[in-house]
């Protein structure tokens, strides 16, 4: 549901062609840092409109996508 916002804010995050990130995609493997995660989750809380408090651990994309929408209800 989230995922075509969270892949391109990565993908402008850090500069690749957005086809290239795919759900099972770490964030680790892309070169996303802990900042980065902070500013990435600031950018998608604009994005959707919604507040992100992160209390588990996501590794991948669909994990981040999954996350969102268990708490969006």
């Amino acid at each position: 549901m989230y995922f075509d916002t969270i892949a391109r804010l990565v993908s402008e995050r850090i500069g690749c062609d957005v086809s290239t990130i795919k759900p099972e995609s770490t964030f680790s493997e892309l070169g996303i840092d802990s900042l980065d995660t902070v500013e990435l989750l600031m950018n998608l809380e604009d994005e959707i409109g919604t507040e992100i408090e992160l209390d588990e651990k996501v590794e991948t994309i669909d994990d981040l996508d999954k996350f969102i929408q268990s708490k969006q209800g």
